[in-house]
């Protein structure tokens, strides 16, 4: 992204989380710490099933009275659902305050004009009373300001931004090898370490136990971790989801998100992955690569 410029993201969903036990309640259930959680550190996390599975992802910021949830916004709903199952009699209450908030991203060099202090990843800042931090995940994503929809249009003025398509932001994030759109693709499908969540700054191995815990962390200390979701690029043909990628006629990946950013869930050993990155394969009716992002 450009200094000047600024992507309004439509498509991000909010929940407010609020309680006297909202902190105990999210720090047994998701898959980061929530110690790290205050007005200067924004955090990326996670929800598994027991067994360690996918479900949701989001970000966790803080609010003088609990939590905001930044997650995909037609998941909202099912992350609410979800977060009422585990209620129990905890003390903890879960809003969807989508209509509330929204999220508009920035490059890391405007952040620099909102605080040039702390330039690491998940730092938090105050600009104009609204909540402005540097993606957790990678700051080549560059940084968010969580806004009220009232607020968001006079502080894009007063910053001297331009609004350009949500495309260059997502384009981005592809080439990264960080997936945003219809993550429901992924949900029970692929563990949650399959989806880079440890790459991404997105699980905590040292905080106590955690919803799909147990797994997690078998498969990460044993070295047991076979497969990531890693970016494809089509070079012919269409790509369908299920699609299976052949190397030498043996199975190395499956499509899993086939549009409008491809991504397949793929072998990284056995064969080793430095093998058949970014050469032509087989996949379906098409011809596809895969990539490997720089982070990994």
């Amino acid at each position: 992204m450009e200094q000047s410029e600024v992507i309004i993201l439509e498509d991000k969903g909010f929940i407010q989380v609020n309680g006297p036990e909202a902190k105990d309640f999210l720090q047994n259930i998701v898959t980061n710490d929530l110690q790290k959680v205050t007005n200067k550190l924004t955090i990326f996390s996670s929800i598994l099933t027991p067994q360690g599975k996918y479900l949701f992802e989001f970000f966790i910021l803080k609010l003088k009275n609990g939590y905001l949830i930044e997650c995909e916004k037609k998941s909202t709903p099912e992350i609410i659902k979800l977060l009422n199952f585990y209620k129990l009699r905890s003390k903890v209450d879960f809003v969807d305050v989508t209509n509330k908030y929204v999220a508009a991203v920035i490059s890391i060099e405007k952040f620099k004009e909102i605080d040039n202090t702390n330039l690491s990843k998940g730092n938090t800042a105050n600009y104009q009373n609204d909540m402005v931090y540097i993606d957790p995940r990678n700051v080549k994503l560059g940084a968010k300001i969580i806004s009220s929809l009232k607020n968001v249009n006079l502080s894009i003025k007063k910053l001297k931004l331009n609004i350009v398509d949500k495309k260059k932001y997502y384009t981005k994030s592809f080439e990264l090898g960080i997936p945003q759109i219809n993550l429901d693709k992924l949900k029970d499908k692929i563990f949650g370490i399959e989806n880079n969540l440890d790459e991404l700054n997105g699980i905590d191995f040292k905080k106590g136990c955690y919803v799909g815990q147990e797994n997690t962390s078998r498969i990460k200390l044993r070295n047991k971790l076979r497969k990531r979701i890693l970016p494809v690029q089509k070079i012919s043909g269409e790509m369908l989801e299920n699609d299976i990628i052949k190397y030498k006629e043996n199975e190395v990946g499956k499509i899993i998100i086939n549009k409008p950013y491809s991504f397949a869930l793929v072998k990284v050993v056995s064969p080793e992955i430095k093998e058949f990155c970014n050469i032509e394969l087989s996949c379906g009716n098409s011809k596809v690569k895969i990539l490997i992002p720089d982070w990994i």
